[in-house]
């Protein structure tokens, strides 16, 4: 890469001006910091993009285990209408699975949060 001091080339018959301008664009563009700082955002990105996914993801499975959690609860309290005394069993097993699924998503979106906010963005 060259040092970002030295002066622009020089070539017979191109405007001095035209050379700055171009030796001026691949400093801002090429540059050591400029490339660094670009490849840092682009890894910010990805970890940022990889982070939603794993949220979307937790977000899935907790609207697929409440859906049938909220249907065994509903059939337990049916069966314990009719006089079931088992069903009381299953109702807790229901809610129990329920709140691990709680716990287990702010668990995923928590980590995805101190994933993102380790990571350097620049």
């Amino acid at each position: 890469m060259a040092d970002e001091t030295e002066a622009a080339p020089q070539a017979p018959g191109v405007d001095p001006a035209i050379l700055d301008a171009i030796s001026q664009t691949q400093l801002a563009t090429l540059g050591q910091q400029v490339l660094l700082s670009g490849g840092a955002g682009r890894a910010y990105q990805a970890v940022a993009a990889s982070a939603a996914i794993a949220v979307q993801d937790a977000t899935d499975m907790l609207r697929n285990i409440s859906t049938v959690s909220t249907t065994a609860i509903g059939v337990a309290m049916a069966q314990m209408l009719e006089g079931d005394a088992g069903a009381r069993e299953t109702l807790a097993a229901a809610q129990a699975t329920l709140d691990t699924a709680v716990r287990n998503y702010a668990a995923i979106c928590e980590a995805a949060a101190t994933a993102l906010k380790g990571f350097p963005s620049a």
